[in-house]
């Protein structure tokens, strides 16, 4: 005997195909209530040759106590503006923070009021306290402890060859630098309780010589209950 599926408006669940007769669904977003979902692009000012290892580039963090924030997506991309003058191995690294009291400090604090990032505008504000990006060095810490291994990392080699005629510094451009993707149906995301967050930093010191530039992408959403 057939089984017949209802739905909370009444309608029955229908089915697709003569062979299979696959239940026909509809995937969404996770059920975010009077929050909503978000999205940051921020592009950093021209960062300084030599940097020094494990400099905090990106900072997100999270401090409400009712919700909760659940992180989708964080990658990154790069490129140089002046040739390094000695090859290296340079690397970008997503770690988890934990117990982040107070925020971190310095390069561009991004604008999460308003309709900023809001995926659509009858969403609700934001309740991320703070992302911080980069302008010319690390930022500041702030208060936090950071897990000791990391969430996710990318590495790339530097060459020392001329811009004109070499891409010797053009990280990530194809795709390869997602730091963390729960994209997909059913992948669990990175979720955030009050005073928790990640941080995007260096791997070893950066080659002498070389500026450049990254860019962020972060996808995220808040809700309720997850």
């Amino acid at each position: 005997m057939a089984i017949q599926i209802q739905g909370n408006g009444g309608v029955i669940a229908e089915v697709d195909g003569t062979t299979f007769r696959a239940l026909r669904v509809t995937a969404r977003p996770v059920n975010y209530g009077a929050l909503g979902m978000y999205r940051v692009g921020a592009v950093s000012g021209t960062m300084a040759a030599a940097l020094a290892a494990n400099s905090e580039l990106v900072q997100w963090r999270w401090v409400d106590a009712t919700n909760l924030g659940l992180v989708y997506k964080v990658a990154v991309s790069a490129g140089a503006n002046v040739a390094a003058t000695a090859a290296a191995l340079v690397a970008f690294r997503l770690t988890i923070a934990r117990g982040w009291t107070v925020a971190g400090t310095g390069g561009t604090r991004l604008v999460l009021t308003g309709n900023n990032v809001k995926l659509r505008t009858s969403m609700g504000t934001s309740l991320v306290n703070d992302v911080g990006v980069s302008t010319t060095t690390g930022l500041g810490a702030g208060t936090k402890t950071l897990d000791v291994t990391d969430c996710g990392a990318v590495v790339r080699g530097i060459g020392t060859g001329a811009l004109t005629t070499s891409s010797n510094f053009s990280l990530l451009d194809a795709g390869g630098g997602i730091l963390f993707d729960a994209d997909g149906e059913g992948q669990h995301p990175l979720v955030a309780v009050q005073n928790e967050g990640f941080i995007v930093r260096s791997g070893n010191a950066w080659p002498a010589a070389m500026t450049w530039h990254f860019a962020v992408q972060c996808v995220w959403a808040e809700a309720a209950a997850f």
